[in-house]
């Protein structure tokens, strides 16, 4: 496998301390309902981590309980070797960049950027100073006498950030920081934000639904489900090895497949929506009859009109559907069995064809071992 690039905002945080910020056995029931699930996390020293799932799975409420927003039923949070557990939020080392940015409309620019100093008793001299620093760092100098409705949403984030900056905290978190801007202006701002943040090497976690943001802008990542974090990683090794069902469909999209090892310690396992046995890279360490879910990524899987020559991993069917996304072809393919599978063509592989695919063609699907991944749960 190809090493994995850096992140969005420089090479990762991997030097720094594994446990700057400890979550040890975090627990928190709303109405009986378990909201965190006895949740445990270590976090390194200037790391961009982000807590990834769908709405409800905890991830929101987990940030609230770090920030000391929501009281924990119990378990213990740790920052920089400090229990913060019982502090109240003002006297955290932490500060919050909330989903809605939060700036006082009758405040201009600078004046939003300040307020947290001038609540704190900072000097005026000082505060002028760092509040000039945050706003040069935001690219957010011109506008500072400016007021928020005067600004784009992108420029809204930058005073938001700014604030959050100014305080200085050795934690910032983020929340559903994209989600009021447009696509475009995501993908941007994305990129800047991550510069942002690496340039004043904060620790920062970051909490979304959204797993394109998550893998961009993420040295490491936990993918979270009903309260309960499923898996850490970095985002290749989240998306390229899930442990289990929920990551592999979450991130990206996969074709899963239900597999019984062949035999003991094999690398077979028979499977009934395939003619052929379905190989994995390494033999198992179980016995004969072991069930398992394989997931094999869409543009892991070569296609072709002619028959498929290997003893494994390979499937027939015809072409139900296609769709044109720019860069890949993304086709649908109904095997004989019913099962339909998933596959993207890149441009140059769909050129490389005899012919352009259609619907009702009959098309062979083939891919190496090394392509199929046994989910652990």
């Amino acid at each position: 496998m190809a090493t994995e690039p850096t992140r969005a905002h420089g090479p990762a945080a991997a030097a720094g301390p594994a446990d700057f910020v400890q979550v040890i056995d975090l627990a928190k029931k709303f109405d009986g309902t378990a909201a965190l699930d006895h949740v445990s996390l270590s976090i390194r020293k200037n790391e961009m981590f982000a807590l990834l799932g769908s709405s409800g799975c905890g991830k929101s409420t987990l940030l609230r309980v770090i920030a000391g927003l929501e009281v924990p039923d119990s378990g213990r949070v740790v920052v920089d070797g400090q229990d913060i557990t019982e502090l109240p939020a003002y006297r955290r080392p932490v500060n919050m960049m909330f989903q809605s940015y939060a700036l006082f409309p009758h405040m201009t620019v600078e004046d939003n950027v300040a307020y947290g100093l001038k609540r704190d008793g900072v000097v005026k001299v000082e505060i002028r100073e760092r509040v000039a620093a945050a706003l040069e760092l935001v690219q957010m100098a011109p506008l500072a006498r400016r007021r928020p409705h005067q600004l784009s949403g992108g420029q809204q984030q930058r005073v938001a950030l700014a604030r959050s900056l100014v305080k200085r905290p050795k934690l910032l978190l983020l929340d559903e920081p994209m989600s009021a801007l447009d696509r475009k202006i995501r993908q941007q701002t994305q990129f800047e934000l991550g510069n942002i943040l690496y340039s004043v090497g904060v620790t920062c976690i970051m909490v979304t639904h959204d797993q394109e943001e998550a893998m961009t802008m993420a040295d490491r990542l936990a993918v979270m489900d009903a309260g309960r974090i499923l898996q850490v990683g970095t985002p290749g090794e989240v998306y390229e090895s899930p442990t289990c069902r929920f990551a592999a469909e979450f991130i990206g999209s996969t074709n899963l497949f239900a597999g019984v090892l062949a035999g003991d310690e094999s690398r077979l396992f028979a499977c009934t929506d395939l003619p052929v046995p379905l190989q994995v890279p390494n033999p198992m360490n179980a016995r004969k009859g072991l069930r398992v879910q394989i997931s094999v990524r869409p543009e892991r899987i070569a296609m072709s009109f002619q028959p498929a020559t290997q003893d494994s991993n390979w499937a027939v069917g015809t072409i139900e559907q296609y769709a044109y996304v720019g860069s890949y072809t993304l086709f649908y393919v109904r095997l004989a069995g019913g099962r339909l599978m998933v596959v993207d063509v890149s441009r140059m592989a769909v050129r490389a064809m005899e012919r352009a695919p259609d619907y009702g063609d009959t098309v062979f699907l083939s891919w190496g071992s090394d392509c199929t991944v046994v989910l652990e749960k």
